[in-house]
């Protein structure tokens, strides 16, 4: 697996994940598995086979969590050029067609959250903007057309 990088924020927030997902969701796990055993066969208890599911799932979601912070890079703020897009640099564009004015924080897949303005530097989006500087005009095709953004700021 390749490095991957986070800011601060995204890690403790993927440390508070797994401690949840190995704790406490683990054991309310056991517990349904426990009730849905003591309700007679297994071979033919949906509700046990349920649990037994959600319990494959969480382990396989501890695992992928535990390789990413196996491989977790954070980003170092104080060696990263601050005049230019990168990964961890939070970026304010203006549309050039509508004149709306956008704000999105580059980074990793593992930390993108379109909905609290997170965008992995691998979308359209993200890879567009890497490496412009202010005043740019960034220009990149969507499916819906092809989009104009100029960046009015950057900073970390």
């Amino acid at each position: 697996m390749d490095d991957v990088y986070l800011t601060k924020e995204g890690y403790e927030k993927l440390v508070t994940e797994l401690n949840y997902l190995k704790k406490d969701k683990r054991r309310q796990l056991s517990k349904a598995i426990g009730e849905a055993r003591a309700h007679g066969d297994i071979s033919e208890n949906a509700e046990y086979d349920a649990a037994k599911d959600a319990q494959g799932m969480n382990e396989k979601k501890i695992s992928e969590l535990e390789q990413k912070l196996a491989h977790a890079r954070i980003i170092d703020y104080e060696n990263i050029s601050k005049d230019e897009i990168l990964i961890g640099a939070r970026v304010k564009l203006k549309d050039l067609d509508s004149g709306e004015v956008f704000e999105y924080l580059l980074v990793s897949d593992a930390e993108a959250d379109y909905e609290e303005g997170k965008i992995s530097v691998t979308s359209p989006v993200g890879a567009a903007l890497l490496n412009h500087k202010e005043k740019d005009i960034v220009e990149f095709r969507v499916p819906a057309g092809v989009l104009k953004y100029e960046v009015l700021e950057i900073s970390r």
